[in-house]
């Protein structure tokens, strides 16, 4: 007796398997095939042997052109060459594209495929959801949302955390939350919070990160991606002991591997809660460094104002053989910048040029903002002008950089070419810095009022700070304290210091009194402010009042802090401080000081021995 059920299951199998025979020996080849060369010899093969109509083999062609020639136009090209492309070859271009760097690509493709009648399935929703908050585009993203209800993927936790992520991309934290919490937590994983955490630190909700990372805490024990999320949180607050807290429990106690993602975001995490010095402790202690645990350690010490270090440890990155990236570069160029350190950044530039190293607009802006807090404003604009697209960076380093050279007049100009990028508040303060160091009164009053009626900025201290020193230097005094006493915000200790300086440099003994009790009321402890009451004393003759202020100070145990100086040479730099006489070379600095004192004036020579 014969069995009709078996027959087609019998069939289906043979056929199945003869096709997978057959195109055995081109999978094989895609698979092992290294050359491009060799994947376009395949690929005209499956073509001409008509192997390539075939959706499982056309698939894994697609799949192929991308990985063998990285050229997304190229994968475009084939998958439109496909008659009827399935799930995965659909999914593989939202990918693709989702990545890239046209994510409205993926829209396209996705918009396509519906026209096709083709239905998304749980991968594609996190491909297209990736491109939708890459583009901000919640609108779009709220209508794969509503689909996934129709499709039953509302619990699918692939889904739900592109979801958050993408709703987080968008700006729209709340509706993240939402997402996140309708999410049953049996179905939710660490993904889920890290997705959930990451959306809060994109839209600087620190606060309610480290809440979220406390709530896991509780039911879980966080992975290292988490663990970095919380850490990233700790840094951007300041919140040093609560990082360190972390760093202890988690990296000390529960066994985390200290390797270059987690060792990185320590790093970063001491820098910017202003402890260098733990940073380094964690930076030693990493097994394989790679560049971006040199890149976080120089950009610790720079934080801290260390830049000495910054460009020592530099140094020691070249000779351990680290090839700097684009964020190195711009990182030790700032330290250079804030040096003085010409010649060395000089040569860095050089260096990388020959090194074909990306440099991209943040570099460039690195650059500019070096060359010109070196004195070189020169070269500072020809990289400005040669720069194809320009951020409201590039323009507030320039005109910055034009104006504390003295060139006020050149800042304002530049500033007055500035139509297609909306300066901010630190474009402002390079404005108003202009005003002040060119004597423009009346443009520095001018560029504040349009500062908040026509771009709708708020002024903050500092740029009351500008107000104040352009009345100091145009020895408008009483002007300048009648501004202080007018201001929406209360001054602070660095306002009063500029009205001290202006006092200072024009003899007002009456003003300079009133500034410097102010700024001790704010910092009892420093001394500042009466070693420039004393020098204020002394340019009027009044000795007994400098005795007075000395005395003061010496019976309160008020110490100067001495003054430090920096000068390069050779590529190296010479650090100095005042009393301090620790250089190897210091005979031979004395010595050529006294006989350049002799030569300029010979009386004076025998007095200073």
């Amino acid at each position: 007796m014969r069995f009709p059920c078996p027959i087609p299951k019998t069939h289906h199998k043979r056929t199945f398997s003869t096709r997978n025979n057959n195109f055995a020996p081109i999978l094989d080849l895609l698979e092992n095939g290294t050359h491009p060369n060799h994947f376009n010899q395949i690929l005209c093969h499956t073509i001409v042997t008509g192997q390539f109509s075939d959706p499982f083999v056309s698939s894994k062609i697609l799949f192929h052109s991308f990985s063998h020639n990285f050229d997304l136009a190229f994968s475009r090209t084939i998958f439109f060459q496909i008659q009827n492309p399935n799930i995965f070859a659909w999914n593989f271009m939202l990918r693709a594209y989702c990545y890239s760097s046209s994510p409205e690509g993926a829209i396209s493709i996705y918009n396509l495929m519906r026209q096709n009648n083709v239905l998304p399935d749980n991968y594609t929703f996190p491909f297209i959801l990736k491109a939708c908050g890459r583009l901000s585009s919640s609108t779009k993203g709220q209508e794969l949302h509503s689909l996934t209800f129709i499709l039953g993927l509302e619990l699918n936790v692939f889904v739900q955390n592109a979801l958050i992520s993408m709703y987080s991309l968008c700006g729209s934290v709340l509706t993240a939350r939402r997402v996140f919490e309708e999410l049953p937590l049996v179905a939710s994983d660490a993904v889920t919070w890290n997705s959930m955490m990451s959306g809060y630190i994109e839209n600087d909700l620190w606060i309610e990160s480290l809440k979220l990372f406390k709530e896991f805490l509780r039911s879980s024990m966080p992975n290292e991606i988490t663990l970095v999320s919380a850490l990233t949180a700790c840094g951007r607050l300041g919140y040093f002991g609560l990082g360190r807290v972390f760093h202890g429990l988690l990296v000390v106690c529960k066994g985390f591997d200290l390797d270059v993602f987690l060792g990185s975001s320590l790093i970063d995490m001491y820098g910017k809660c202003g402890h260098p010095e733990d940073a380094r402790n964690v930076f030693d202690r990493i097994p394989e460094r790679n560049v971006v645990c040199w890149t976080s350690m120089i950009g610790s010490y720079c934080r801290s104002d260390m830049f000495k270090e910054a460009i020592d440890l530099f140094r020691e990155m070249q000779v351990n053989g680290v090839e700097a990236d684009s964020p190195t570069v711009a990182c030790i160029i700032s330290a250079c910048g804030h040096m003085g350190a010409l010649d060395q950044g000089r040569w860095i530039h050089a260096f990388y040029q020959r090194s074909y190293i990306e440099m991209n607009l943040t570099v460039k802006n690195a650059l500019i903002d070096m060359y010109a807090k070196c004195g070189d404003t020169e070269k500072g604009l020809e990289i400005f002008h040669s720069l194809n697209q320009k951020d409201v960076f590039s323009w507030t380093v320039m005109i910055s950089g034009l104006a504390m050279n003295g060139k006020s007049q050149r800042a304002l100009q530049l500033f007055s070419q500035m139509n297609d990028v909306k300066p901010n508040e630190v474009t402002f303060l390079g404005v108003l810095s202009a005003c002040s160091h060119g004597g423009f009164v009346k443009k520095g009053f001018y560029y504040l009022s349009t500062m908040i009626s026509t771009y709708g900025l708020i002024p903050h201290i500092e740029h009351y700070g500008c107000i104040v020193d352009l009345l100091g230097r145009a020895n408008l005094l009483k002007e300048a304290e009648k501004f202080i006493h007018m201001m929406p915000i209360k001054p602070d200790v660095v306002i009063w210091r500029s009205l001290l300086f202006a006092c200072r440099n024009h003899g007002n003994i009456e003003l300079a009194e009133i500034s410097a009790n102010k700024i001790e009321e704010m910092e009892p402890r420093r001394c500042g402010a009466r070693v420039l009451l004393s020098n204020v004393y002394a340019s009027a003759s009044r000795w007994s009042d400098v005795k007075r202020v000395r005395n003061h100070m010496a019976a309160r145990g008020m110490q100067k802090q001495p003054g430090c100086s920096f000068i390069e040479i050779n590529g190296s730099i010479h650090e100095f401080f005042a009393g301090y006489n620790f250089h190897a070379e210091m005979g031979i600095i004395y010595q050529t000081l006294l006989e350049l004192v002799e030569l300029s004036n010979p009386k004076c020579s025998t007095y200073i021995c």
